[in-house]
């Protein structure tokens, strides 16, 4: 992977522990240049805050971290009109599995009339990130999981997740310069 000519869209996708995560850090890390890291999960029960520790502890100092559950939008314009941000060259998401799970209040998602909406806002959310990305002449690291790969869920909001997941992964790999499926650890180059 070649960083810093042009602007460069990375996504890494696979299961879970397949080491999607650690492949994005350590392609960032090995560049020497500096990162944003945008986190999208929230500590709302103790072994996510566990999850994310680990996560934390991995990174370098020198990396800042923004936390944001679902509107990277705008933490994207943010950085693009921050002049505080101007030295960052790579941006790495981390990832888009929970940010697609921020998206589903149990309120609205046990409600199916609801979901139409719930997906149009979802939806237009991913395509103004991407926005906000070619708008930005930094690198960008994107990693997500491949849910689709199994069984048919059971119940309904499960099915919800695993089609809108699919759904935000499809834009994103076809925006992407370079896509990478992990499995066992090991890097598959799909596009």
């Amino acid at each position: 992977m070649r960083w810093g000519d042009t602007m460069k869209i990375t996504f890494i996708t696979g299961g879970a522990r397949s080491g999607k995560s650690k492949l994005a850090e350590n392609t960032a890390l090995k560049t020497g240049q500096k990162v944003i890291y945008l986190a999208t999960a929230q500590a709302l029960d103790e072994e996510m805050a566990n999850r994310i520790k680990i996560h934390q502890q991995r990174r370098p100092d020198n990396w800042t971290t923004i936390e944001e559950p679902r509107f990277l939008s705008r933490v994207l314009k943010d950085i693009r009109t921050d002049r505080s941000y101007e030295s960052y060259d790579i941006i790495l998401i981390d990832c888009l599995a929970l940010l697609v799970s921020n998206w589903l209040p149990l309120e609205k998602a046990s409600d199916t009339s609801q979901w139409d909406n719930l997906r149009t806002e979802l939806l237009d959310e991913i395509k103004a990130m991407i926005s906000e990305m070619e708008k930005i002449q930094k690198d960008f690291i994107i990693v997500s999981n491949e849910v689709g790969l199994g069984i048919v869920p059971e119940y309904p909001l499960a099915r919800l997740y695993r089609d809108l997941l699919g759904e935000v992964n499809q834009i994103v790999a076809a925006s992407a310069d370079e896509v990478i499926f992990m499995v066992s650890g090991l890097p598959m180059k799909l596009k």
